[in-house]
């Protein structure tokens, strides 16, 4: 394993991503177990590369999937508090 360090990713695209796994979902493309692979894929890959900016910022792009209902109240839950922003 290398020790470089992967450029973390802006808050807009970890927004964006939230919202892609979480209208796949809806739109019955993913099935339920592909739904919580991909979900938890996410997570990792997050984790792994980091999101870059403030907690202010990254909450800032992701707030809007939660107040226009792009996100259920449970992916949001899910999505902040594993990635401890909750």
């Amino acid at each position: 394993m290398s020790d470089n360090k992967l450029t973390p990713i802006p808050p807009a695209r970890a927004a964006a991503e939230l919202l892609k796994v979480s209208s796949m979902r809806k739109s019955g493309e993913l099935a339920a177990d592909e739904y919580e692979h991909k979900f938890s894929r996410m997570i990792q890959e997050l984790r792994d590369r980091q999101i870059g900016g403030t907690r202010a910022e990254i909450m800032a792009a992701l707030e809007p999937l939660r107040l226009d209902g792009s996100v259920t109240p449970t992916e949001w839950d899910r999505f902040t508090s594993q990635l401890g922003l909750a």
